[in-house]
């Protein structure tokens, strides 16, 4: 890696263009830029987001990050990408295009769970839909490079990020390549990429070529072949998937100068077993490496030399794209070594081969330090829209313009969601001076301030400066999570620097209330109990909205989220400590249809539950699959790849896993969460007569659903008579005939698991 990973954010020389100073707003048309008086911009940031100045919008944070180094950057925001014209507003950048989707992956901003479009984008003005395209990184860089030919383009953004390799993606329901390949991109940086970007930027103006910087950590690229210097290690050396179908191996062309017959593959089960590198071997010594053209060198892992620093010029073969898209054991696989690969101490890069050519993933980038942090949000954010929108309202602005982001990073592991797939397990934290200085800056400059500061907080709300306590740990953990399933003993858990924050903010003059919007983590938040008592006593309005997901165990391990055991002692400390402030508060909490690993029957007992506490829920949430997530890996291979995918393991009960596919059976989770709903009842009434649990129909408390009236009766038979097809007008669910089964012709996992196994279940126990 570059020797200038280790220079420190704002310790490069500023670009010559510094002169021109700080820009009230980063320009979006020539208009802005004459009066700023700029002959041409240094680099143009396209985004799928309107221009918001403020820093929970990445587009406002890379641009003035850019702009703190010298360089002078324009923005384009949601262009028509049906043309090349929208592209070329600013002219030619000096240096590159940057490219982003915005805040949220494009084909999550336009489709909902169930795959449908949606009609608003609330990160458009006047909540506008179809401002953006589908595949927003893929369809600007194309514009891109339509446009000015020659100019590189740097993609990145939270899209980018999740789509680095080759991914599954939901929308399609088929495995895609890395987007550097549908976008042909010249670079791609991943995660929040402030310090990849500013390396890359300083190295384009002193005039490299972009296609050889290929050293920058939090990058990747193409390539022909691997990088020089550098040694590869099969991924099934690392974490051997079981035995699978015979698949291409790209190693199997490569024969060494002299083999003995004993070390040859002969027509034997371990030579059919493509579990082992199909590639012939001399094992002469242990520190033997084989060297040949194309392939710099290529070590078995229990023959490396070097075992103190292991991933010291040393890559990851990960299974190929061809492998991954027709397998689904290789696919699991090769999500377990990425997620694997994730700390930026020891994380080795990873290769891919599309083809006959590969993407190079280097590791992640070193994090901010805490200076770093508070640079980042010290710029002089506008803290509002652009004023080319004039009086326009932006939903997503208008849901955060009083909130503040003090940390980054989540080490929960929470398998359904991307924040440590995009920013890291590793909290980087502002300092309390920051964060108060970042108050007074809303008080001067938020139209019509009330005093009220939303949220402090980020992906979750009380990680804020928890981190290893061993700094050796934490240099080797590949763990995926610091809390599950149970919180490590290296894990800091004092929640003091929190609580000091808490009070401070609420000292600042002209403040009169800071409330905690974003989610708490209470498994970690009952280690400590002043945190819950601050919380309770000082930052909740009436409610306070956190995230149990589920009740069962089954679908809480593939969750990777604590047992209701946490949430039942949260809730008696959050009560407790509000009957001491005198404040009648309530949780709310949330929770996850459909998720893989859930059965009908933990759908039920979760709706059981639900009606016991008296809840009802308003708003549900059906689980989407977003690309890299462990629980997209769930949901797409129907195994269990949180451990890993030998043929052992496979074989047992839990190897694979019953995941809630189609639109038929994912509606009925949905609606079983909402069985209060009299639209919903026909529906559960037939599922549970199919599962053996009509004892839940009926008047009595311990009913679920109460029976069919007569004019309930009336209008099915009418419905009948007319053809209407089922309850949402799907004739069957989306990837299946109308006989019910998958595109291969076999009934799904889900149908043979769910129903059928929990009718056997409860036969058995004679219910």
């Amino acid at each position: 890696m570059s020797q200038l990973q280790s220079q420190a954010l704002f310790d490069y020389p500023k670009y010559w263009a510094e002169c021109y100073g700080t820009a009230p707003f980063l320009p979006m048309s020539r208009q802005e830029m004459d009066v700023l008086g700029w002959d041409s911009c240094d680099i143009i940031i396209v985004t799928g987001d309107a221009y918001v100045d403020h820093p929970s919008f990445g587009m406002a944070i890379i641009g003035r990050m850019l702009e703190s180094q010298g360089f002078r950057v324009g923005i384009i925001a949601q262009p028509d990408w049906h043309s090349k014209d929208a592209f070329m507003q600013l002219g030619k950048p000096n240096l590159f295009f940057g490219v982003t989707a915005g805040n949220m992956d494009s084909m999550i901003n336009r489709y909902t769970a169930e795959r449908r479009m949606r009609h608003d984008d609330a990160y458009t003005p006047n909540d506008e839909g179809g401002k953006r395209p589908d595949r927003a990184v893929t369809a600007y860089t194309q514009r891109c490079k339509e446009a000015f030919k020659g100019v590189p383009v740097v993609i990145g953004g939270i899209e980018a990020s999740l789509r680095r390799i080759a991914h599954y993606d939901y929308w399609s329901d088929k495995v895609r390549r890395s987007v550097l390949f549908d976008s042909k991109a010249d670079l791609l940086i991943y995660g929040n990429a402030e310090r990849p970007l500013v390396e890359i930027a300083h190295r384009i103006a002193r005039g490299e070529d972009v296609k050889k910087i290929t050293d920058v950590r939090g990058s990747a690229f193409l390539a022909n072949q691997a990088l020089p210097g550098w040694q590869g290690i099969d991924s099934r050396d690392i974490d051997r998937p079981g035995k699978i179908d015979p698949i291409h191996s790209p190693y199997e062309e490569i024969t060494p100068s002299s083999c003995s017959d004993k070390d040859k593959l002969t027509n034997t089960d371990e030579a059919k077993d493509v579990t082992k590198t199909a590639q012939v071997v001399q094992i002469a010594s242990p520190n033997d490496t084989l060297k040949t053209e194309g392939i710099i060198s290529y070590t078995r892992n229990k023959t490396w030399a070097k075992k103190a620093k292991p991933w010291e010029n040393t890559y990851i073969n990960l299974p190929t794209f061809e492998q991954v898209k027709d397998n689904k054991v290789m696919y699991a696989h090769a999500s377990r070594i990425f997620h694997q690969e994730v700390n930026p101490t020891s994380a080795k890069p990873l290769v891919q081969n599309h083809g006959s050519r590969l993407i190079w993933l280097n590791p992640p980038a070193k994090p901010l330090s805490q200076d770093e942090m508070d640079g980042v949000f010290g710029f002089a954010y506008q803290r509002v829209p652009h004023p080319s929108y004039g009086k326009a309202k932006i939903p997503a602005y208008d849901m955060i313009k009083t909130s503040i982001n003090i940390m980054r990073g989540c080490f929960g592991g929470c398998t359904f969601c991307s924040i440590t797939e995009h920013e890291g397990r590793i909290i980087q934290s502002r300092s309390h001076e920051s964060i108060i200085n970042e108050i007074e800056d809303i008080k001067a400059k938020v139209p019509g301030f009330t005093g009220v500061i939303s949220d402090l907080g980020g992906p979750t709300a009380n990680m804020y400066q928890l981190n290893c306590k061993s700094e050796k740990a934490e240099a080797t953990c590949r763990k995926p999570s610091c809390v599950w399933p149970t919180i490590c003993g290296h894990l800091d858990t004092d929640h003091t620097p929190t609580i000091e924050l808490y009070r401070k903010a609420r000292k600042v003059k002209g403040i009169k209330k800071v409330l905690i919007a974003s989610g708490v983590r209470y498994d970690l938040a009952i280690q400590d109990p002043e945190y819950v008592k601050e919380l309770a006593s000082h930052h909740v309005g009436g409610y306070l909205k956190i995230a149990p997901e589920h009740t069962e165990e089954g679908p809480l391990n593939n969750m990777m989220k604590p047992g209701m055991g946490s949430y039942d002692k949260f809730k008696e400390m959050f009560d407790h400590y509000s009957k001491l402030a005198g404040k009648k508060q309530y949780l709310i909490p949330y929770f996850i249809s459909a998720h893989p690993g859930t059965t009908d029957k933990d759908m039920v007992n979760l709706a059981l539950w639900l009606k016991e506490n008296n809840f009802k829920l308003d708003q549900v949430q059906n689980f989407y699959p977003s690309p890299l997530a462990n629980a997209t890996t769930l949901y797409h291979t129907e195994l269990n790849s949180l451990r890993n995918v030998t043929s052992k393991n496979l074989a047992k009960a839990d190897g694979t896993i019953a995941v809630p596919k189609g639109a038929i059976q994912r509606r009925l989770h949905k609606a079983i969460l909402r069985y209060h709903d009299p639209l919903n009842w026909p529906e559960i009434r037939q599922a549970l007569t199919k599962m053996g649990l009509s004892k839940l129909i009926g008047s009595t408390p311990s009913c679920l659903v109460p029976r069919e009236t007569r004019s309930e009766q009336r209008n099915n038979d009418t419905n009948k008579r007319q053809g209407k097809n089922n309850a949402k007008g799907f004739k069957t669910s989306p990837g299946q005939n109308k006989k019910g089964q998958s595109r291969n012709g076999n009934k799904s996992k889900s149908s043979q698991k769910g129903l059928t196994r929990f009718s056997e279940n409860q036969f058995k126990k004679g219910k």
